[in-house]
């Protein structure tokens, strides 16, 4: 480990080493902190854990066992840092709420900033998420209440209602010392944000051109007129793609009427842009809704089974394609051992196109103008790669069985089935798109059905043509 690694994993006062070298919490450090609670030493664990950064915070409560989480925050008392929550899993982290009192949550957050405390209050039902509210002072509480009104995943849930704004008849001499003598500024910004008396935004003027300019400047003439603004209301993925787009560290969140409410900030969206990333990783591999590895059996059970169900009908229906050559395959039983490669191929193959055509979806980078170029591509590249693939399985099929016909009916199967992978792995989800379903979520399904039937029917159909066997029945 570098002389900064240690520097930077091991606390000064502590005589453990937070991190191991793999970057994950050390297990003595774990140990030490566990050992402390059970003792009730709450001098060992300030000492341990007191000042934490709320990244290895958030990563030690989950670590911590379940009756440990509370005690923890019990014993650290006002060096617990309520930031930490927002880096666990939204099981662990709704219920540690629900055992810890609601006087003592409310404490805690009033030291965040806006997008915090409502990213920790969002996932409680509206009974302790109102016990919470009540010990919040009133003008807190109707900004916290006015982000929590947003619609979930929007821009409205995301920003911080904490901004600097400043009329555009100031001086940047005024503006530069009304900032240094007041207190309650956000701990970070980069923008000053123009207003009118009634809040509308006129505009923007970043740090950078702000400390160029001279003491008697008006704000008028320095603001960026026109700047990149969120809706509170826009959907937060779309408000990510935005940042991502223009290269933004933060943008003006406003209301329809052109008021500012809020701002976004590029840590916010970061954690956006990997909230929709799992979100997508996790429907592609069919499991539905927010499900983390701290999540119950039963739930997670739950969010998995709707699919699997499906799936297993569309199984059956495969099968049935199977059953209709089944004199086939028994007047010759190479096929029973040759035709699941057909199929697994298929589904490979289609899942490559699938992946791409779904993220293509995801990103916007698909649609009416590129959708056909698209479609020829992925046919192509089927058809392509179904011959490479067919080559290699019609010699090894033909030496296995020493019988070069077969070798030639899989590979005549394999490039039908890899032309059909690619060709409907872009397909199916453009259709799922359209018809306003989740293609992330459904694709796999339906394009598993499709290689597998086309497979299993072709290979078995062109078997029985060939060698006039019993067909189907």
């Amino acid at each position: 480990m570098t002389a900064d690694a240690e520097t930077r994993d091991a606390k000064p006062g502590a005589d453990v080493e937070i991190r191991a070298e793999d970057g994950r919490l050390a297990s003595g450090f774990i140990e030490s902190v566990a050992s402390a609670i059970s003792s009730n030493d709450a001098a060992r664990v300030r000492e341990l854990a007191g000042d934490l950064h709320e990244s290895d915070l958030g990563d030690l409560i989950e670590t911590l066992e379940h009756d440990d989480r509370p005690k923890l925050i019990e014993l650290l008392g006002k060096d617990f840092d309520f930031a930490a929550l927002t880096e666990i899993d939204e099981t662990v982290r709704v219920q540690l709420l629900e055992e810890l009192p609601p006087e003592t949550v409310a404490k805690g957050m009033r030291g965040l900033d806006s997008d915090d405390a409502v990213y920790i209050l969002e996932d409680l039902d509206e009974v302790d998420r109102a016990k919470i509210l009540d010990q919040i002072p009133a003008l807190e509480r109707v900004a916290l209440k006015r982000s929590l009104d947003y619609p979930e995943d929007s821009a409205g849930r995301r920003m911080q209602t904490e901004f600097v704004a400043a009329p555009q008849f100031w001086t940047v001499g005024h503006l530069i010392d009304y900032v240094a003598d007041t207190d309650e500024l956000p701990e970070t910004f980069y923008t000053i944000f123009v207003v009118d008396p009634a809040y509308k935004l006129l505009g923007s003027v970043p740090l950078d051109r702000l400390l160029r300019a001279r003491r008697s400047k008006l704000l008028s003439d320095i603001l960026e007129e026109n700047p990149r603004t969120i809706r509170a209301t826009e959907d937060q993925e779309d408000a990510a793609r935005t940042f991502e787009r223009y290269n933004l560290v933060s943008a003006a969140v406003v209301d329809d009427g052109g008021r500012l409410v809020g701002v976004l900030m590029v840590d916010d969206i970061l954690d956006v842009i990997e909230e929709e990333a799992d979100e997508d990783l996790r429907a592609l591999g069919g499991v539905t809704g927010d499900e983390e590895i701290s999540d119950p059996v039963f739930y997670t059970a739950r969010s998995r089974i709707p699919w699997l169900l499906v799936n297993l009908v569309t199984a059956f229906f495969s099968a049935s394609v199977i059953g209709l050559f089944e004199g086939t395959i028994e007047q010759m039983v190479a096929l029973a051992v040759l035709m699941p490669i057909v199929a697994s191929m298929g589904g490979n193959a289609g899942t490559q196109t699938m992946t791409v055509a779904v993220r293509a979806l995801a990103t916007h980078d698909i649609g009416g103008h590129n959708a056909r170029r698209l479609i020829r591509r992925e046919t192509l590249v089927g058809l392509f790669n179904g011959v490479i693939c067919a080559v290699v399985v019609a010699c090894i099929a033909g030496l296995w069985f020493q019988n070069a016909q077969l070798g030639a009916i899989i590979a005549c199967a394999m490039v039908m089935n890899l032309v059909c992978a690619g060709l409907f792995g872009i397909l199916i989800p453009l259709g799922l798109e359209r018809m306003k379903f989740d293609p992330a979520v459904s694709s796999g399904v339906f394009l598993t059905t499709v290689t597998d039937t086309v497979g299993f029917f072709s290979f078995l159909g062109l078997a029985t043509w060939w060698f006039g066997l019993g067909g189907p029945h």
